[in-house]
């Protein structure tokens, strides 16, 4: 039987207290336990090797991206961009957190979607998401590993995680094959021979996510399975993973920088046992083949401010003049999804 979640309390000194002072709410630092994982994470983890490329590397990134399912791109934004898109993370957050004084979270205690917890599902209403668009030193490499600038935009949201989220979220893929349950339907592929899966196809999606901070080993950084974008096995539950999965960690890496994925690739949020706030603003991408449902999310006069291929890019996301997305949150945040309940982990998805 689901246990519900506890419903939200609302936070008054969220707007007041120093940015990075949001986390920690019920949390020790200096546990016993908390210590020993922040040692054992300073010492050991990320990605082994981990190649970190310029923009300038365009082959070489969409080499790395199709061999691994990510790649990581350095000093993508300038300081000008970077510093306009941390104030709107900053401003966002702050917000969500006036909503939520226990950090109950909607990806785990201390763990958010920007998405999920939009009454639009987006952010891309905001100028500084829509900023990330079309960004001159990320647009060729998307271009590249699409192999065609058809693509589209489906919307800019990301996710956060503030200082105390101590737990690992389980490993998951942000795509699947076409499911109903009555009238609802999710995915869009559907192969009625059964000789395909999602996993069997060119890279349908790609998402940006924008490093707003540098990743440390203890900060929270995405951990991601290389090479899992075609992978046809069962994803492990948290508790059937093995070690060297926990500590595949996308680390260091400057703030500045893209992480550009492939959304079938296996990854997870890890801990923030650092005194940071740890955001990733992003921007979803559809290949020029493929279409899922999408929002229309995007105001025209937003749409109006982007450049000609920024806006070819969103025109199926766009309103009508005059039309009203919507903007805030959802009064419960969207709620955590259920496998990645605490009383859920040991279910498999």
């Amino acid at each position: 039987m689901s246990v519900p979640e506890q419903k939200l309390e609302p936070d008054s000194n969220a707007l007041k207290v120093p940015f990075d002072d949001l986390g920690w709410v019920g949390v020790d630092p200096m546990s016993e336990e908390v210590v020993e994982l922040r040692e054992n994470l300073s010492e050991n983890n990320g990605i082994r090797g981990l190649e970190v490329v310029s923009p300038d590397e365009v082959e070489r990134a969409t080499e790395i991206f199709h061999r691994d399912g990510f790649v990581v791109v350095r000093d993508v934004l300038t300081p000008e961009q970077l510093t306009y898109i941390q104030q709107g993370c900053e401003r966002e957050i702050r917000e969500i957190m006036s909503m939520d004084g226990n950090r109950q979270g909607n990806r785990g205690s201390h763990r958010y979607s920007f998405g999920s917890a939009s009454v639009t599902g987006q952010l891309i209403h905001h100028l500084e998401w829509a900023m990330l668009v079309d960004l001159p030193l990320v647009t060729p490499i998307i271009t590249s590993i699409f192999g065609a600038p058809t693509y589209m935009c489906r919307g800019a949201a990301g996710d956060f995680c503030l200082p105390g989220a101590v737990e690992y979220q389980r490993l998951h893929s942000d795509m699947g094959d076409r499911r109903t349950h009555g009238d609802y339907v999710a995915g869009s592929f559907h192969d009625h021979r059964g000789l395909l899966t999602y996993r069997d196809l060119p890279v349908p999606s790609v998402v940006c996510n924008f490093l707003m901070i540098d990743f440390t080993a203890i900060n929270g950084p995405t951990r991601q399975i290389p090479g899992t974008q075609h992978n046809h096995d069962p994803i492990p539950r948290l508790m059937d993973e093995p070690e060297w999965m926990k500590l595949s960690t996308v680390c260091p890496a400057p703030a500045g920088s893209v992480l550009i994925r492939d959304i079938r690739a296996w990854h997870g949020g890890t801990p923030n046992l650092s005194n940071d706030v740890r955001a990733i603003p992003n921007v979803e991408y559809w290949a020029p083949w493929y279409r899922e449902p999408h929002h229309i999310s995007m105001p025209r006069e937003v749409f109006d401010k982007l450049s000609p291929h920024g806006q070819d890019l969103c025109r199926y996301i766009v309103m009508d003049p005059g039309e009203n997305p919507g903007r805030g949150y959802r009064d419960n945040l969207g709620k955590t999804p259920y496998l990645m309940r605490r009383e859920n982990q040991a279910l498999t998805s």
